[in-house]
Formats: structure tokens, sequence, C-alpha cells
């Protein structure tokens, strides 16, 4: 196992009676969501930001990681948040997002989601067929769309490239969470940015549509793919802080 990079380390506080867990997206690391991440601490809140296992080390690491890997942790830091804290928020971005979501989906005591940029509308088989056919042929690692930020004062610490296999386990559960959807139940904080070059601002519709639960949306005309470390990361970071105040106050 490689070590992991400067910047890249997991995060944890600990804070008042409430918590939240922050999850960061395929191919990234904290890093990514560390200012949100120190936010919620800053408010009072117990959080835990962990690094999913394959990422922030090297690329050779996660490739023979996948969605069960992810989810297991994501699983493991919601149940130790859950068991020292009243309530429990949980916040994503990109695929960050699609592991808050299915926490959601299984967990009706979850207190809110925040959704960034999420990935959750299935991608259909085409993408997949083309995914299991580029394996097929050798090829484990594609060319990746990096550093999708427009501040250019700001950089994300992800890898260079998209490893194959493991998108494909993503991209299948997906198609497994899209069935889930209505069964979350508790408000979604849910952020798009309009020009997002790495996940269609549809997959936030595709959510806003199915989920039970009431949804304050807000959109993004500054910030890329990666608004957490984009124009509007104080933005958000402000309007989550608040969301969680509210759905952890009832």
């Amino acid at each position: 196992m490689s070590s992991v990079l400067a910047g890249a380390e997991p995060f944890s506080a600990a804070g008042g009676p409430n918590g939240v867990l922050v999850l960061h997206g395929f191919t990234g690391n904290p890093q990514s969501m560390r200012g949100l991440a120190e936010a919620f601490a800053a408010a009072g809140y117990s959080v835990e930001l962990p690094l999913l296992p394959g990422h922030g080390t090297s690329i050779d690491d996660m490739l023979e990681t996948g969605w069960s890997d992810w989810s297991g942790a994501a699983e493991l830091a919601f149940c130790e948040l859950e068991s020292r804290c009243e309530k429990v928020v949980v916040a994503g971005l990109s695929m960050g997002g699609t592991l808050a979501t299915w926490l959601a989906a299984r967990h009706t005591e979850v207190a809110g989601l925040v959704a960034v940029n999420p990935a959750v509308e299935p991608a259909g088989e085409a993408f997949a067929d083309i995914l299991k056919m580029t394996l097929e042929q050798g090829t484990a690692v594609m060319p990746a769309i990096g550093n999708d930020v427009a501040d250019p004062d700001q950089r994300e610490l992800a890898y260079d490239g998209v490893p194959v296999a493991p998108l494909l386990t993503l991209i299948e559960a997906q198609t497994e969470l899209s069935s889930l959807l209505a069964d979350i139940v508790c408000p979604t904080l849910l952020v798009t940015s309009r020009n997002d070059h790495v996940v269609p601002p549809s997959n936030s519709d595709y959510l806003a549509e199915r989920v039970r639960g009431p949804v304050e949306r807000v959109f993004l005309d500054r910030s890329f793919h990666v608004a957490t470390l984009d124009y509007d990361r104080a933005d958000i970071e402000s309007r989550a802080v608040a969301f969680a105040n509210q759905v952890t106050s009832v």
C-alpha cells in the first residue's frame, strides 16, 4: 500500500451531540471536502471525513477496489458516528454524493442529506458495455477529466486517470440505487453546478424527482464539478451548516 499523499489525510473532529459524515468523490480524497468538514466542525458538530479505500495514495491501489469497498467504509463510518451522536447528517461530493444518498436510503434515521453534484443517474447499458470492452482490450486506466475547478488558484489532488474496473462497479451501483431513491424521506440539500464537465447536472434532477423528503436546491453558475474547492465553496459551506442546523434541531 502506498503512503497517503500530503493533504489527502482523513479528517476527524469531536464536537457536540450531533454529527456529520462527509464523503469525497471517485479518484479524489478528503482534500476536496476538508473545507466543508472543517466548517461543520467549527459549527460544533462531530465530523468524520474518511479516506475511502484505494484513494489518496496511488492509482494502482485503486485498481482492485470497488463499490463494495467504498460503501462498506462509508457504512462503517456512519455507524460509528451514529453510535456516539444523537442525529447524523450525511454529505458528499460526486461519488461521495452517491454514497451519502445510498446511506440515506438505507438508514431512515439520517437527519439530512447534503449532495453536491452527486452521481446518481444510471448511465445505461451502452456505457457499461464500453467499459467492459475497454477492459477486454487490456486498458485498465482511461484518461480523466482532471481538476474540474474554475478557480485557477485551486487544485484537486485527484488521480490523473480513471480506473476502469472500479468505475464499472460504480455504474452498476447507480443502477441498483435508482430503485431505492424513494426510500429517502429525510430533507435534502442538493447543490448543482450548471457547468459540470464530469457529472451531468441531470443527475441532480434525477435525484430531486425521486426522493420523498423535502428538497432544497442550490444552483451554481461560477463553479465546475469540484464545487467544494471552487468559487462558491464558502457559500456551500454556509448553506450546508445552516441546513444541518435546521434538520438536527427538529
